[in-house]
Order: C-alpha cells, then sequence, then structure tokens
C-alpha cells in the first residue's frame, strides 16, 4: 500500500509540473491541446475510496486552474471525469466481467479496453472543457473539433507515457 502511494504521489507531482511548465504552452493548429495530467486521473487505483477519488481529481484540475489563470474549467472537468468513471468506468475496463483492475492501464488490461476507457473518459473532459471554455451554441462545430483533436493528442501522448515507463508484467 505504501509503495502505491508513493508511485501516485510521484506520478502526480511529474504530471502537474510537466503540465504547468511545458505542456500548457503547447496548442497544436489552434484546436489541440495536450492534457497529459489527466493520466494521473485515468490510472488512479479502483480501490480509491470514491469521494476520495472525486476531490483528488477536483484538487489536481484546481491546482492546474490555478496556473493557468483559468476559473475553475479544469476543476469542474476533472470532477465530472472522476465521476464517470466511478459511474462506469470499471465496466469499461472489465467489460462487465467481475475481475477487477488494481491500476488501469495498457497492461492492466487489454490494450483495446484501455484504449476505450481512455477515450470515453478524455472525451468527456474535452467536451466539458471545451463547452465551457467556448459557450456559445453556434460554435458547436469548433467544440466538437477540439474535443476529437485535444482527445487524440492527450490519447496518443498517454498511450506513449505508458509504453515508456510502465513494465510489463510477464
Amino acid at each position: 500500500m505504501n509503495k502505491l502511494i508513493t508511485s501516485n504521489l510521484l506520478r502526480f507531482l511529474i504530471l502537474f509540473f510537466l503540465q504547468i511548465l511545458i505542456l500548457n504552452k503547447i496548442t497544436i493548429f489552434g484546436c489541440a491541446s495536450p492534457f497529459l495530467y489527466l493520466m494521473f486521473i485515468l490510472m488512479l487505483p479502483t480501490s480509491t475510496n470514491r469521494m476520495t477519488m472525486i476531490g483528488m481529481a477536483f484538487v489536481t484540475g484546481l491546482g492546474i486552474d490555478i496556473f493557468c489563470n483559468v476559473l475553475g474549467l479544469h476543476a469542474f472537468a476533472c470532477t465530472l471525469m472522476a465521476l464517470c468513471r466511478i459511474l462506469f468506468g470499471n465496466r469499461i475496463l472489465t467489460h462487465g466481467e467481475k475481475d477487477d483492475v488494481d491500476v488501469p492501464s495498457i497492461y492492466a488490461v487489454s490494450g483495446q479496453q484501455f484504449i476505450t476507457y481512455m477515450i470515453v473518459m478524455l472525451l468527456i473532459f474535452f467536451f466539458t472543457y471545451f463547452s465551457l471554455e467556448i459557450f456559445e451554441y453556434g460554435d458547436i462545430w469548433r467544440i466538437i473539433l477540439n474535443t476529437a483533436m485535444s482527445t487524440l493528442l492527450t490519447g496518443g501522448l498517454i498511450l506513449l507515457a505508458q509504453l515508456l515507463t510502465i513494465k510489463k508484467k510477464q
């Protein structure tokens, strides 16, 4: 348990500072923004208490909001993503089977299951985030484009980060 707490704290610190120091300054073609810090919320252990998970997602989003000078967009979208993860994320990871996944990753379940889980959670986050940021019905196509492109970019970075940092269990 102590190792799990240490690894999650280290993951949080690395992703948080990587996001605020480097990734916040990157926007590709004006529509895709990499939010690699979401990997922390996606990889929280499934045994995490529900209120703790929602609280951690809120605090993570609020921390990013503070450094980005944004008023609650990340906090709200992260909290909603954590709530959706609690409600149906585990079912996506296990396809409704009784198997539990300790820490969601590409190696803990099949690649297809993890990618589906990741994309659904990222779509929820980015659609919420860009809907609040743009906040105009007339710009629905811009919201959809930003959501799709940011989901692909962030998802690709999360997969790359997992492939480079997580050891495959033999």
